[in-house]
C-alpha cells in the first residue's frame, strides 16, 4: 500500500531554510518520493487557528514502510537538522488504503 507524507511548515528564517532545501530533495528522491502537492496556496479550515502553516507538502511513496524509511534515513535526518534550526514543521506519515471505497 502507498505511503503519504504530509507536512505543514512555518519558516522563521527563509535564508537558512535553503540549507534544508539543498539536502532534502536528494533524500526524498533516493526513496522514490513523488510530490503530489506543495506550496503556499491552501485554505486552513480547522485546527490552525493560532498558528496556520506557511506551506504544505504531500508526498507519495510506493509504501508506508518506504515513507518511514525515508524519514528515518541518515540522508533525511541530515536535512532535518538544518530544517529544525529555522522552521517549525508538523509531519505525519499516513498509510494508504488498498481498495479505496467510493463515497456516495
Amino acid at each position: 500500500m502507498k505511503g503519504y507524507w504530509i507536512a505543514h511548515v512555518t519558516i522563521q528564517q527563509e535564508e537558512d531554510y535553503q540549507a534544508y532545501l539543498a539536502l532534502a530533495p536528494q533524500a526524498l528522491a533516493k526513496y522514490g518520493a513523488k510530490i503530489l502537492s506543495r506550496g503556499e496556496n491552501f485554505t486552513t479550515l480547522e485546527g490552525f487557528d493560532e498558528n496556520p502553516p506557511q506551506r504544505a507538502v504531500v508526498l507519495e511513496f510506493e509504501s508506508y514502510e518506504q515513507a518511514l524509511a525515508c524519514y528515518h534515513s541518515e540522508e533525511y535526518q541530515q536535512a532535518r537538522e538544518k530544517r529544525i534550526l529555522c522552521s517549525n514543521a508538523h509531519i505525519l506519515i499516513l498509510q494508504g488504503m488498498e481498495d479505496s471505497p467510493r463515497l456516495g
